[in-house]
């Protein structure tokens, strides 16, 4: 059969035609109507592009990865256990894997069982096994707006009804979504589940206070509500005071030592170590635990033993700093940490300098993203197609209807240099035209002005001075609340 290639000259790319797509549409399922594609799956030819400055994917740098160690560490898993890495293993995960998520779970100050953690094949195989275990079609899901991208596609997917709530500073209100509940529950509607990112959320940016986690479990153990604790990113914490995860404050709601009953917890591996290990894990409840083993089983039997293996070499390692080296994988996080700082504080300059008056952004304390609203009249999706070899993740991406955040974008400042995240904010900023400063806009007052050597400067690997403080996230107002609350231009 023939078949168009015009998505690329060897037809791997091609979309199919109208007529190939009505010649199976009787045999779709009805569940693939409702399926989306992913946002950052889309935009991945386009940032394979040596020419494209990729401010889009969740990309850590995983180029601070010693080639050597890995080398190493790879022949000893050959030399040690060939056999064992080629072979099945059990679809719970090694035990040997299992052991370093309880580690990494306690440098958080999360205490879990080995018993009840499942080692997926990435985080977002946690989100489908989840939606696979709980959602039948029309099911409802409460999560933030804007919210993970990449969960959007597997809501869809699993057709279920989403209700999304608007965060500000401090995250997702609790007082919101006990209006939503009740409005739900009036309606008899019961959720499956809350679906929350509370750690330099994704996209947002923001992190929940310690009041409405506290709240958010007190909620749900009152309406019996599971909730779904995505963190890949708890760990890259950059200023601020580490806050209790959402599955250690249920679990000391349960008491006498025991575990969290309503929290299924997601980690990943991907954000602290490497996404190309294609490793995360669940810790949940027995009885939920079981059916997600059930729906693993059903779906790839096991994660990788190779890269299982690799992981659990990687964490026997010990660091090379004195005087008392602690674990590799401790002093690999605290390299991430002081290189991801920097650049944070280089794509916070850098909007500072050439989004002119037309935008705001979240100040992160931590993760891999800022969000930026510009002015109503500009949209994104637009702008990315205007925006010169510079990729970014529109905000409606984040959206279940696809028709808001049509003013936002998700921007990443953890996967490339400092003098690219500076070339693309400046590509983006010229497109957008304005380039005045932003800072008088945010406080009401100018600029503090810099000296012709400083406002060259170009930052290095070596050079870890702050920059200069960007205005803290306040309150978002009602009109729009992923926009932080501006100053009004008429006082």
């Amino acid at each position: 059969m023939e078949r168009s290639t015009s998505g690329g000259g060897d037809g791997r790319g091609a979309r199919p035609t109208a007529h190939e797509l009505a010649r199976y549409e009787a045999l779709f399922a009805a569940r693939t109507r409702g399926m989306k594609s992913s946002a950052m799956r889309e935009m991945m030819a386009l940032t394979e592009r040596p020419d494209v400055i990729s401010l889009a994917g969740g990309l850590p740098d995983t180029s601070t990865f010693a080639p050597e160690l890995y080398a190493r560490l790879m022949a000893d898993v050959a030399a040690e256990s060939t056999a064992r890495a080629l072979q099945y293993g059990p679809t719970e995960g090694m035990a040997a894997t299992v052991g370093c998520i309880v580690e990494v779970m306690a440098a958080e100050g999360t205490i879990v069982d080995p018993a009840e953690v499942i080692v997926t094949t990435g985080g977002q195989q946690v989100i489908d096994l989840v939606c696979k275990t709980l959602i039948d079609p029309g099911d409802v899901i409460v999560t933030e707006a804007p919210t993970y991208p990449g969960a959007i596609p597997t809501f869809s997917a699993y057709q279920a009804d989403v209700e999304q709530i608007d965060i500000d500073a401090e995250g997702m209100p609790i007082d919101a979504l006990e209006s939503t509940l009740d409005r739900l529950q009036a309606q008899g509607r019961r959720p499956k589940f809350i679906y929350t990112i509370p750690n330099f959320q994704n996209p947002g940016g923001v992190t929940m206070s310690l009041a409405r986690r506290r709240r958010l479990i007190e909620v749900a153990r009152e309406r019996e509500l599971l909730v779904l604790e995505d963190n890949p990113y708890g760990l890259l914490r950059y200023e601020g005071e580490p806050l209790p995860t959402l599955y250690s404050l249920d679990a000391a709601a349960v008491g006498r030592g025991g575990a969290s009953d309503l929290v299924i917890y997601l980690g990943t591996f991907s954000k602290i170590l490497s996404p190309g290990l294609r490793l995360g894990w669940a810790v949940a409840p027995r009885p939920v635990l079981e059916k997600l083993n059930l729906g693993k089983q059903g779906s790839d039997l096991c994660s990788s033993p190779v890269t299982q293996m690799f992981v659990a070499a990687y964490f026997a390692e010990r660091g090379t700093e004195a005087p008392l080296p602690g674990p590799a994988w401790v002093e690999y996080v605290e390299r991430l940490k002081n290189l991801y700082r920097r650049r944070r504080d280089v794509m916070l300059e850098s909007l500072e300098e050439h989004f002119g008056g037309r935008a705001s952004w979240t100040r992160p304390e931590g993760g891999l993203f800022i969000w930026a609203t510009l002015d109503d009249d500009v949209d994104t999706t637009d702008l990315l197609a205007r925006s010169e070899g510079v990729a970014f993740v529109p905000g409606r991406a984040a959206y279940m209807d696809g028709r808001r955040g049509s003013s936002s974008m998700r921007l990443n400042f953890a996967g490339v240099p400092d003098d690219h995240i500076r070339e693309g904010i400046r590509r983006v900023g010229r497109i957008m035209g304005g380039d005045t400063g932003l800072l008088g806009t945010l406080t009401g007052s100018p600029p503090a002005p810099t000296s012709p050597a400083a406002s060259k400067r170009e930052p290095n690997d070596d050079d870890l001075t702050p920059l200069a403080d960007i205005v803290a996230l306040p309150r978002r107002d009602a009109q729009d609340p992923a926009r932080p609350a501006r100053r009004r231009r008429d006082r």
